[in-house]
């Protein structure tokens, strides 16, 4: 019977795996009026021609093998009749050809996989000089299948090295690698015409300009729980385990949470609607169908077939039933805390507000709504806070924030600048428009600074960029990420007038923003007043990797009155940085690993003989042991977080994965304590009767 269960089971994964994606009813239509769209009303119109075609079919081609793993170039001769012809058939809705793509990329990644697994039958010998490149973004396909699989043998090889490395056995390798590559299979088998559809149609967007996106009707709503930071649910965040969708971490004031009855590990194993509704099995489903099951309308039930955490796969199920409530997701909100700096005799407190986006609701906003989220509300929350603990600076920490509502920067900014000009906005036609802050007091007038990094973009940029202009804040870390347009929302059910959501929604590029100096951040991004070492090369990450981006370029200034001036102390600053920083070990530590980093990134290939990436290894965990000798509690889980253990997200024990993210998360944030000695050095030199000469003497490198 077993085997019969098996060969059931076997016959269900291949019958998967062969299964043939076709275009819904529905693409055809979201296709042709995209194209109509775009081609009428994006900043950068072009014509879907023969030559943006050819653009479709490659950016295709990068968006499903970016890394050049599955097709090898007898495929893409095979599709090369195709280049010329999407546009036109795109125009008509005829989507066969990038379907026929898709399904080869299906085909050849399961290929690719059941190869994988195959080879962890015999193991691997590490004595020979091999090199495996791990980057390939940037070279060609394989030649031949031979090739290919060469390329698959020596990546599997190097999994199985990290895992031999890392204190495992031959046994137990293969049993992860085996799980690995099976799970891979999996995701890939699950890839439904929707998926297809969706990487189709952004990589018509993005042959035009990085930043105008297709989003399906799903993605869409997701889009708009992350600008209001809401959604209604049971308050759970869900990951992916060994096929069960499992409980990752219970959100505080949530249902999940207020029941008692859900703990983090346990797993959902099927979904029902109602208090007796029928459940829903869930159990190998993917991820995002889950959640939709779970969602839904405010006060309605939701019932879940639950498998606790610590019971084994034949455990028994409980069934628990809960009332959907709206959830604020408190950990994408503006967020502060204190910094205390000490130099010499003097201590400051620097007020550090953590912004991860630039977020509003639009439809409460639309509504009337008084108390609709929004950054700027947030923020003007916590400013209030931090004067009534009487801190001596603020710091806006805008690292990672990749953007949002520009209408919520310029508000921001005006927190700071009371009204005036903040951005400038130029449309398609040329028609320059500026947009204000409408802020008619200001909520903080003392010492700002702004930190920044390579993934600050757009709005972060907007609200830098108005701070650096207007003298009134001092920008601190990388130079930002340089995106200078701006997007709209585009509901394509709306303009066909769907009665239900089908047909999905673009994200728009309709104009450029320049700052009020006349300059724009496109390409260039935000320069910082002082420079903190750069962990991304700006020619691999940012606004000038893509080769198709808008050019940098000028308008005309803006007319603004300026609120003050960094420059007289800004030379004080950088110097009195340089010389702390040579003392600071934490700083070098950090310049080492950089360094480091880059250097393995250039080289873009590791060893496959053992002997040498175990002495590698070994260097590395002395490093790492000589700077914090003894360690103990958080300091030995940092150090053990930062040694490789070979495995990947979803394959380590949930428990220890969330307690190595904590230990993390905790470590010394060596940036932000550095900016916030910046700024306390700002405050002590904007002190009155403070003589900025005498000052400068004191500092070798900039007495005369």
């Amino acid at each position: 019977m077993k085997l019969k269960l098996l060969a059931l089971l076997f016959a269900f994964v291949t019958a998967a795996q062969a299964a043939v994606l076709a275009p819904a009813a529905q693409d055809a239509k979201a296709a042709t009026l995209a194209a109509e769209v775009l081609s009428r009303y994006h900043y950068k119109a072009l014509p879907l021609d023969e030559s943006l075609s050819s653009r479709i079919f490659d950016q295709y081609l990068k968006a499903l093998d970016p890394e050049k793993l599955y097709f090898v170039q007898t495929d893409i001769d095979q599709f090369e009749g195709s280049r010329t012809k999407l546009g036109v058939e795109m125009q008509s809705g005829e989507l066969g050809r990038p379907f026929a793509i898709f399904n080869l990329y299906v085909k050849r990644a399961n290929e690719r996989f059941t190869y994988a697994r195959s080879l962890l039958k015999k193991g691997f010998s590490f004595d020979s000089n091999e090199t495996y490149q791990f980057a390939r973004d940037k070279q060609g396909w394989s030649k031949t299948e031979a090739d290919a699989l060469d390329l698959w043998r020596k990546r599997v090889k190097n999994d199985w090295l990290r895992l031999k490395l890392a204190g495992k056995d031959d046994k137990s390798i293969a049993a992860v690698l085996d799980k690995r590559y099976e799970n891979s299979i999996k995701r890939i088998s699950r890839a439904n015409s929707e998926d297809a559809f969706n990487a189709y149609m952004n990589a018509y967007t993005m042959a035009i300009e990085p930043h105008t996106n297709y989003m399906a009707p799903r993605t869409a709503a997701n889009f708009n729980i992350s600008m209001k930071l809401s959604l209604v649910g049971i308050g759970a965040v869900l990951t992916e385990v060994d096929d069960y969708t499992t409980i990752r971490e219970l959100m505080a004031g949530g249902p999940a949470a207020l029941s008692g009855k859900l703990k983090v590990g346990d797993r959902i194993v099927g979904v029902g609607q109602g208090e007796k509704g029928p459940i829903t099995d869930i159990m190998g489903a993917r991820l995002d169908d889950s959640v939709m099951l779970i969602r839904g309308a405010e006060d309605s039930v939701v019932r879940l077939e639950v498998l606790p955490a610590e019971a084994g796969p034949d455990g028994k199920h409980v069934f628990i039933n809960l009332v959907r409530k709206p959830i604020s997701l408190q950990d994408q909100s503006a967020k502060s805390s204190i910094q205390t700096v000490t130099d010499g005799k003097l201590t400051h407190t620097i007020g550090v507000i953590s912004l991860p986006s630039f977020y509003e609701d639009f439809a409460a906003k639309q509504k009337g709504t008084p108390d609709y989220k929004s950054t700027t509300r947030d923020v003007a929350l916590l400013i209030k806070e931090l004067k009534a603990k009487k801190v001596d600076a603020i710091l806006m920490d805008l690292r990672n924030n990749g953007g949002g509502s520009l209408s919520e920067a310029v508000e921001l900014t005006g927190l700071f600048i009371g009204k005036g000009p903040v951005v400038q906005v130029r449309n398609a036609s040329g028609q320059i428009r500026v947009e204000s802050s409408r802020q008619a007091d200001v909520a903080w007038d003392g010492p700002l600074g702004v930190l920044v990094n390579r993934n600050s973009a757009s709005a972060s940029e907007i609200f830098a960029a108005a701070m650096q202009d207007y003298g009134r804040g001092l920008i601190v870390g990388e130079p930002s990420f340089g995106k200078g347009t701006v997007q709209t929302m585009i509901n394509l059910d709306r303009i066909a007038k769907s009665e239900k959501p089908q047909l999905g929604e673009l994200k728009l590029t309709i104009a450029q923003f320049f700052r009020i100096n006349g300059g724009t951040t496109q390409l260039r991004g935000v320069t910082p007043d002082v420079t903190f070492p750069t962990v991304l090369d700006t020619g691999d990450y940012g606004e000038s990797r893509f080769d198709n981006a808008l050019p940098w370029t000028q308008i005309a200034p803006a007319t603004y009155t300026p609120r003050g001036s960094v420059q007289e102390v800004l030379p004080i600053l950088v110097a009195q940085h340089k010389q702390r920083i040579k003392n600071e070990k934490d700083f070098q530590y950090l310049q080492e690993d950089i360094a480091e980093f880059n250097r393995i990134r250039k080289q873009n290939a590791v060893s496959l003989n053992e002997a040498e990436r175990r002495k590698e290894k070994e260097t590395q965990e002395a490093k790492l042991a000589a700077r914090k000798p003894g360690a103990k509690g958080k300091d030995a889980a940092k150090n053990d977080a930062d040694k490789d253990d070979g495995l990947q997200a979803g394959e380590r024990d949930l428990n220890a994965e969330l307690a190595a993210e904590k230990a993390r998360k905790n470590d010394k944030d060596v940036l932000l304590i550095e900016a916030a000695n910046i700024l306390g050095d700002q405050v002590d030199l904007l002190k009155p009767g403070v003589n900025l000469a005498a000052r400068m003497k004191q500092i070798p490198q900039l007495a005369q």
